[in-house]
């Protein structure tokens, strides 16, 4: 593990026990030292993702573990653009906790040696058609932990199961729900553009907007499945709980996918180039 992945990682750590703490009823100190471990945990991991480029020549995504790393940072930095925007500390724990295990994950599978990526994949379109299915990936996940927490946080309301007292704010259901609706809809909108660029990228350098591989026909699902759960909202009215419970429902399918796929099947999209 780099120097600066492993100091992230100690710092993400840091910041989900410190979330936690503040959660379970600890004063607003362990929620400022969350945040504050969730920044420096966020610069030391971009400052890895600049050295990795400076050596890749490029994003540095050419594998699994690689790609791993890159999805862990932008959902860390989406988990503190959502705390500021919304003043919703309570999303640290889960953001912090996500980006540790993914980076931790991404760090015991990383082997060493520089990886060299095809001429093909050597392009200004890399950067930019990742940058925007990461992205996707991202607040996509950040909806699916909301709507996590809108599920608990509605079961212990009919439980009547008070919330620890000190912790911060517990934000109301309809403002989770709320919450969760503009994330799936960036996050939609980030998605298509990956799609959009990725084909335009494709037919450059190979012909061709579309070739079904298994990357590719993933993408198209999860994207009609995620534009299926946003027009359910829209048309059916379908909110809170059961909009909550589809959202991770969806998500489990992406997940699936970009795993599954990625490991086992990566074809044009990745895989050990060295």
């Amino acid at each position: 593990m780099r120097v600066f992945s492993l100091v992230a990682v100690i710092f993400y750590a840091l910041s989900a026990l410190n979330f936690g703490l503040a959660r379970s009823g600890g004063s607003a100190r362990w929620m400022r030292v969350g945040l504050t471990a969730l920044v420096v945990g966020v610069a030391f991991h971009g400052i890895d993702l600049v050295v990795g480029s400076l050596r890749a020549g490029n994003l540095p995504v050419g594998n699994f573990p690689e790609a791993l790393s890159f999805l862990a940072w932008l959902t860390a930095l989406a988990g503190l653009v959502l705390i500021a925007r919304f003043r919703f500390a309570v999303v640290g724990a889960f953001t912090a906790s996500a980006a540790f295990v993914a980076l931790g994950i991404a760090a015991m599978l990383m082997r060493r040696g520089k990886l060299v990526l095809p001429a093909a994949l050597r392009s200004g379109w890399l950067p930019i058609h990742v940058t925007l299915a990461f992205l996707g990936y991202s607040l996509f996940l950040l909806a699916a932990g909301v709507s996590a927490l809108y599920l608990v946080y509605e079961s212990r309301l009919k439980g009547k199961h008070p919330f620890p007292v000190g912790g911060p704010p517990t934000p109301s259901l309809e403002r989770l729900d709320f919450i969760n609706y503009r994330l799936l809809g960036w996050g939609f909108l980030m998605l298509s553009l990956a799609i959009v660029s990725g084909s335009i990228w494709a037919d450059a350098t190979w012909g061709h907007f579309w070739s079904w591989e298994p990357q590719e026909s993933w993408s198209l699902v999860t994207w009609l499945l995620y534009a299926a759960l946003l027009e359910s909202r829209l048309t059916v009215g379908w909110r809170g709980r059961r909009a909550a419970a589809l959202t991770l429902v969806v998500f489990t399918v992406l997940l699936g996918s970009f795993v599954g796929v990625s490991l086992f099947h990566p074809g044009k999209h990745g895989g050990s180039f060295d």
